[in-house]
């Protein structure tokens, strides 16, 4: 047997003003996203913005539905549009906002375990790291790889298995 260990990097802030330009422009673009969220059920309004690499930024939010299996998390509301509309263009980051009532809550709001998969997917895809940023208005955390919020990530497209 042998034992190791997982070490992940990140950066915190303590607001906005602290972060690089470009960031602080994605993060705003994911609160301008919340906007649009369609959450009567939960009441968490989540908005997600996607930067590729020719600086396009691409919003989503997330929308529910009352047969809760259709609804859709921005993250992948944002990562899809951007896909669909900017076919084979990279992701170089993802934003993510998240609040009760349209607000942003304190701490960060973290993806889902299905949402981190597809950034997975894309990032491999696209043969680049994409860096994730979760916002919150007293702290903001920025991971600068998909596999900082996802270690051992499933990958079906390791052509050695096939």
């Amino acid at each position: 047997m042998k034992a190791s260990k997982i070490v992940i990097d990140y950066e915190e802030y303590d607001s906005l003003s602290e972060m690089e330009p470009l960031d602080r422009e994605l993060v705003l673009a994911a609160i301008e996203g919340q906007a649009g969220s369609y959450a009567p059920y939960s009441g968490f309004n989540v908005g997600a913005a996607v930067r590729l690499e020719d600086g396009t930024i691409v919003k989503g939010s997330n929308q529910e539905n009352s047969a809760y299996p259709p609804g859709l998390c921005a993250e992948r509301t944002a990562m899809f549009a951007a896909s669909a509309h900017n076919p084979g263009k990279a992701f170089e980051s993802i934003a993510i906002v998240g609040g009760f009532g349209f607000t942003q809550a304190d701490s960060p709001c973290a993806p889902c375990g299905a949402c981190r998969q597809v950034m997975a997917e894309y990032q491999t895809k696209s043969g680049r790291p994409m860096s994730i940023i979760m916002y919150g208005k007293t702290k903001t955390l920025k991971f600068s790889k998909v596999e900082d919020i996802l270690p051992v990530i499933f990958d079906s497209f390791d052509e050695k298995e096939r």
